[in-house]
């Protein structure tokens, strides 16, 4: 084709994907061509601050200098070799990451529902070969809310219309349960029961934080009646929330984690699930797999994206940042602020529609005004707006988003 793609406008860019695109997402009508740490551009040169993180896979702040280098380099080198083999860099990475986490064992995979789906096939094969349950007869209890992935047996066990209508029939085996109810998931748990499957926080239902003691009730739970208990830590995890996982507030210890995201530092799909061997060993050679998992361009970026999460400390930063970050919202007086939550860099404003010349402005309207000031968020089902920045944000700049916000808000009103 003819066409100049580097010079292309955001309007041209946006008829593009109208026209050749699938519509399954409603994206906010900018259009991004460049970005770096907390900062993106359109192709006109207008510079956003990133409040989204591409939901949490940039943690390290966008084209992160020293990943840039060692996909330059790991390219040039070699790439993919399929799982057929070995390569030289997949082991250096499980022994890295089972050391960080402390597992017995890794299992790479790409995408953050390929890890899930992962667990789920581990947490069964767990329970017909160590618990004993009668074939097909499994169960794995999840919660109400949850967001895991967009696959067929995921979205399955979605309690969302809009992710599990008009897909089924769906994988039978799951049963759901209440978010931040230990009650609800001790009553659940019968002799067919192989897992609990939760997110230390809900990201997508709209930075749903549990209260103190839930994850540690849970745990408890699971460890009495011979339960897995499975974390999904792809958007908490990985200093996302102020500590490397969200379950280290309550130094929890799940028996699958699964990781994804900012494993990556938003190079390319890196997922993870840990587990200690009683469980990963239960799958057996082509039993289980992924062409791309663990294929040596992965392993080298991911082992550089952990090292800049610790040596550049951003869980201690994102701790820091949160907590200045929410005390400014909650100080902003604007009656479409209803509430403010999160933890670490991962929060959410809980809005208020509210009437403007007979015209009612929802979430959806904010973060179109927040684009228009200079920042970039989402709206989440239709009244949450989720506000995660990447890590490496500094107070002069928590101070600035600040302004934007409480400009915006003003302005609508």
């Amino acid at each position: 084709m003819s066409e100049d793609y580097e010079k292309i406008s955001s309007q041209q860019a946006m008829a593009l994907e109208d026209k050749y695109g699938a519509h399954n997402y409603h994206p906010i009508p900018v259009v991004l061509s460049r970005g770096e740490g907390v900062f993106l551009w359109s192709p006109e040169r207008k510079r956003y601050f990133d409040f989204l993180s591409a939901y949490s896979a940039v943690n390290q702040g966008h084209c992160h200098p020293r990943l840039v280098a060692i996909v330059r380099e790991q390219a040039g080198i070699l790439t993919l070799t399929s799982r057929a083999f070995y390569n030289n860099r997949l082991g250096p990475f499980e022994e890295k990451m089972t050391r960080l986490f402390g597992y017995d064992r890794l299992l790479p995979m790409n995408s953050g529902a390929e890890g899930v789906e992962t667990a789920i096939k581990l947490a069964r094969r767990w329970g017909y070969d160590k618990k004993r349950v009668s074939p097909d007869k499994a169960k794995i209890i999840v919660c109400e809310n949850n967001f895991h992935g967009r696959t067929t047996t995921i979205v399955g066990f979605s309690t969302d219309p809009e992710s599990y209508g008009g897909f089924g029939p769906f994988t039978p085996g799951f049963v759901t349960v209440p978010y931040d109810d230990p009650e609800a998931l001790r009553s659940a748990v019968d002799e067919n029961t192989v897992a609990f499957l939760v997110e230390p926080i809900q990201g997508e239902a709209g930075v749903n934080v549990p209260k103190d003691g839930y994850l540690e009730s849970c745990r408890e739970i699971c460890t009495k009646s011979s339960v897995l208990m499975i974390a999904d830590e792809i958007q908490t995890g990985l200093c996302r929330t102020g500590r490397m996982l969200a379950c280290d507030y309550e130094k929890v210890r799940p028996d699958i984690l699964i990781l994804g995201k900012a494993l990556s530092g938003g190079f390319m799909p890196v997922s993870a699930v840990l587990a200690d061997d009683e469980i990963m060993l239960t799958i057996k050679p082509g039993q289980h797999g992924s062409t791309f998992g663990g294929n040596p361009l992965a392993c080298r970026i991911a082992m550089e994206a952990m090292d800049i999460l610790i040596e550049e400390k951003l869980a201690d930063n994102a701790a820091q940042m949160g907590e200045i970050f929410r005390s400014e919202l909650n100080n902003i007086k604007s009656h479409m602020i209803k509430s403010i939550r999160g933890k670490g860099l991962l929060n959410a404003m809980v809005i208020e529609p509210i009437k403007v010349k007979e015209k009612t402005k929802t979430a959806w309207d904010v973060c179109l005004s927040l684009a228009e000031n200079g920042l970039l968020a989402k709206p989440t089902h239709d009244h949450i707006i989720r506000f995660a920045p990447p890590l490496v944000i500094t107070k002069e700049q928590i101070q600035e988003c600040v302004d934007i916000i409480k400009r915006t808000l003003s302005q609508i009103v």
